[in-house]
Order: C-alpha cells, then sequence, then structure tokens
C-alpha cells in the first residue's frame, strides 16, 4: 500500500542502505536498512543536499550538515500540518509512509454518524492522532516519552484540531489499558505503533514477537461492543504483515482483517521504498 499523496515530502533516491528525501525545501540523506540495492549515483553528491545521518562505530550517530537549514520548519499533509526537526537516531518527527494508514482510518471515521473515541497507543508525535481528530473522532493519546506526546501537541495545534479532541497522558502503555479495563473505559477503535523492544510492568525486557499476541489481547478488552477498527503497524523486521493480520484474526474473529506492506514512491523508475507493516482489523 503506498502514500502517494504527499505533495511536501519525496523520495529522490535510494540505494546503499540510504535514502535521499525532500522535506518541504530541505533535502536529508538518512540510513534506510531496507535500501540495499546499489544507487544510481552518490547519494552523498547530490546538489543541494543539507544534511547527512552519519552512524556512529559506538551506537547512535549524528546530523553532518552540509548547508544551512531551519532547526524546525513543517511539512502539509492534505489538510494536516506537521513539525519536522532532525533528531537523535536519524528521525525526523514523522513517518510519511503511515500517511497511507491516515487516510484509511480517516474514511473509515467519516462514514460513522456517531463519535468515535479513539485509542492510540505508542502514540509517538501524533501523526494518527491528529488524522483522526481532524475527522472528528475523539482521541486518547498515549505515549511513555514526554517530548513526543508535547510534539504530539504541537502538531494538533498546527492542524487546528480542536483541543477538547484530543487527551494526552504520558504513561506506559500497557499499564494505561489495564487501568482503563479496571475503569470500564472503551474505545471504538485502537491504534498501535509498539517498539521492537520495550519493558514489562515488572521492568522485564520483552521482545515485540513475544509480546505482540499478548499486548493485542490486553488492548482488545477496552474496545466499545461496536468496534469500529484496530491497526498495528510494526517496523520489526521479523514481525510480518501476514503475523500481525493472523494475531488479530484470532483475537478478534467477527470482523475483516488485511495485512499489508506499506511503501513510498520514489522519483526512480519503478522503485518502491519499503517502509514496515500494517494490519488493519475492520468490525
Amino acid at each position: 500500500m503506498t502514500a502517494d499523496g504527499w505533495r511536501d515530502y519525496e523520495v529522490l533516491a535510494t540505494g546503499g542502505g540510504e535514502k535521499l528525501e525532500r522535506w518541504g525545501n530541505v533535502l536529508l540523506l538518512r540510513p534506510d536498512p531496507q535500501a540495499i540495492w546499489k544507487p544510481q549515483f552518490d547519494l552523498s553528491k547530490y546538489k543541494g543536499l543539507h544534511a547527512r545521518y552519519m552512524r556512529s562505530a559506538t551506537g547512535g550517530g549524528y546530523w553532518e550538515k552540509y548547508r544551512a537549514y531551519p532547526e524546525e520548519w513543517t511539512v502539509a499533509y492534505k489538510d494536516l500540518t506537521f513539525a519536522i526537526k532532525p533528531m537523535g537516531f536519524k528521525h525526523t518527527g514523522l513517518f510519511p509512509e503511515q500517511a497511507y494508514n491516515w487516510d484509511a482510518m480517516r474514511a473509515l471515521i467519516a462514514a460513522e454518524k456517531r463519535e468515535i473515541r479513539v485509542l492510540n497507543l505508542f502514540a509517538y508525535t501524533g501523526g494518527a492522532t491528529v488524522a483522526c481528530a481532524k475527522q472528528g473522532a475523539f482521541v486518547t493519546h498515549v505515549d511513555a516519552a514526554r517530548g513526543m506526546v508535547d510534539r504530539a501537541k504541537q502538531n494538533c495545534a498546527l492542524s487546528a484540531v480542536p483541543a477538547d479532541r484530543v487527551r494526552t497522558i504520558v504513561d506506559d502503555c500497557a499499564k494505561f489499558v489495564q487501568r482503563e479495563i479496571k475503569r470500564g473505559k472503551t474505545y471504538d477503535a485502537v491504534i498501535m505503533d509498539p517498539p521492537s523492544y520495550g519493558r514489562g510492568p515488572g521492568g522485564e525486557t520483552w521482545k515485540l514477537e513475544d509480546g505482540i499476541h499478548d499486548l493485542v489481547a490486553l488492548t482488545a478488552r477496552v474496545l466499545s461492543p461496536d468496534p469500529l477498527f484496530y491497526l498495528i503497524n510494526s517496523y520489526t523486521t521479523g514481525l510480518s504483515a501476514t503475523v500481525m493480520q493472523n494475531i488479530l484474526a484470532l483475537t478478534l474473529p467477527r470482523g475483516k482483517t488485511q495485512g499489508y506492506e506499506l511503501t513510498l514512491p520514489t522519483a526512480e523508475n519503478g522503485i518502491l521504498l519499503p517502509c514496515g507493516h500494517s494490519a488493519l482489523w475492520k468490525g
């Protein structure tokens, strides 16, 4: 499934484990583990390149700047606006491939003649939160990192999302869901983008492949009697779209589930950039 509706974002070239991107008027070169093919030219020599993310031999990395660019700027996707800022670990604060899912969720919400309550877990900077709230849903946005929640608030404001349409919470997602179950709270839709590695309630480490089924089963308990959708995203190599589709089908058997790979179009003829997997259950 290709996120091909962008105007402010573009993948210009790929290969050699990197991708050359245009974010508005800023050109960035970032690592991409999926782009294992040989590039058609030396991407680091591209005219007008502003910065390249360089990995460190000791872990992490840094931005090597070639030209001046703003510390932070914005890009638009249709009627949504997001803040972009090159950060540590090669991130910019947005995953543009998720625009495909934003459109899919907005279409489902728009087709309903009722208010939809959405729970967005591991919600990061709020791309899905902004998309769903802009469509009229009430979104509970949960992430353990306060800095990411603050950026989600900023993105909501940039997109003119009414303040009363989003509730932001800094908390461990599993613990929050457990408390919501005890409180009898329910949601019509769940969005989940868990990290590849995390820590359980007792501080123990866990891998997403080992814990995803239990996490889905837990969050399924906060679904309302008439749920609309459940979306899982994964950037974990060992967790394919089919695996997530099977887990949703086993946990939420009444609806229809579809697993798919997310891709981005590129300016290179015939090349699509793979960008992780999703599975969408519709009630």
